[in-house]
């Protein structure tokens, strides 16, 4: 069956779509085999949306890190239309999900992305993630050590994660690699860290 982390799903295809709801939008997404919770839009991803903070008008570069099928990229992309959502995430049909999701629901400023294919260049003004706990430590630990580099002053990052995957001890990580995190919130076992430049 493989991983949703993989770059080429071996799961067969099997179409489906999801809802998502929040208090200012609903949109249908497109699911399937071999990407992150093809069933249901995922509680970390529902509780991320539901208590971090809505993009602002001075944030022009955002970014969803681990991607999947659009949920949080496709929510920004809708809540700031004036910016640019780069929607990253290594496994293609995730990456083919999320480009169709974000046409459907009308987002022309979505780039879906390979993290190999990111310009060298690129700042960010914001990041919201839903990451891949499950793709080991260290992997875990290069992504975050990549994308808080990417940071722009005074720009802050979002992650969600469950606190039995490991939020503390990443939290934990975090801040003695020299990163301000505070835990912003804590919902249903998951913990939104939020975590600014260094």
């Amino acid at each position: 069956m493989g991983h949703y982390f993989d770059a080429s799903p071996t799961a067969t295809s099997r179409p489906a779509s999801v809802r998502l709801t929040l208090d200012d939008l609903t949109v249908d997404l497109a699911t399937d085999r071999g990407v992150f919770s093809p069933d249901h839009v995922d509680t970390g991803t529902r509780v991320l949306l539901a208590a971090a903070p809505t993009p602002t008008a001075t944030q022009r570069v955002l970014v969803d890190v681990g991607c999947g099928y659009g949920a949080i990229a496709v929510t920004l992309a809708r809540r700031a239309p004036h910016a640019q959502v780069w929607a990253v995430d290594v496994n293609a049909r995730a990456r083919d999900l999320c480009e169709s999701n974000a046409a459907a629901a009308g987002c022309t400023n979505v780039r879906v992305v390979a993290p190999d294919d990111l310009p060298d260049d690129l700042v960010v003004d914001g990041i919201w993630s839903n990451p891949p706990i499950r793709v080991g430590k260290a992997v875990l630990h290069e992504l975050f050590t990549s994308w808080l580099g990417r940071l722009a002053p005074n720009a802050s990052s979002w992650w969600v994660v469950h606190k039995h995957l490991g939020s503390d001890s990443l939290a934990a990580w975090i801040g003695a690699n020299g990163w301000d995190v505070t835990r912003l919130t804590s919902q249903r076992g998951y913990r939104i860290l939020e975590v600014s430049g260094r």
